[in-house]
């Protein structure tokens, strides 16, 4: 009966579509800046919209991050997700596997899973993107 109930507790923290064979979790709507995750990094502030599986995918995220002047994230990396970024205010750098581009309002990078992609804010004012990363 112990075991058992250890079973049930541990099965409690997990994701309900976990639990119930992979269902979508993304809760159809709209989410605002002010109700989106917020986390206050060194580099600038972190909104997460959505995080989860959907119909479609696996997992997804949809976020936003304010980066500060002269600020990047992280180096150059790589992850196993896709992604796309959408430059909205500020100028920087993207690098995509070695390639550096000038960036802007309205610029828009895809980048494979697996390939190496970084950004960096170059001006003098905040750069807002939004990003979207998912694995089918």
């Amino acid at each position: 009966m112990a075991r058992r109930r250890k079973f049930l507790q541990s099965l409690a923290g997990l994701p309900a579509a976990l639990l119930a064979g992979g269902a979508h979790t993304l809760p159809d709507g709209t989410v605002s800046e002010s109700q989106a995750k917020l986390t206050r990094e060194s580099f600038g502030d972190l909104r997460t919209y959505y995080e989860g599986s959907t119909d479609q995918v696996k997992s997804m995220t949809a976020g936003s991050l304010r980066l500060k002047p002269g600020m990047s994230p992280h180096p150059p990396h790589t992850h196993p997700e896709e992604e796309f970024m959408v430059i909205t205010e500020g100028t920087g750098e993207i690098v995509v596997e070695g390639k550096t581009t000038r960036v802007g309002p309205g610029a828009m990078m895809y980048c494979a899973a697996n390939k190496r992609h970084g950004i960096k804010n170059t001006g003098a004012v905040p750069l807002l993107f939004f990003f979207y990363k998912w694995k089918a």
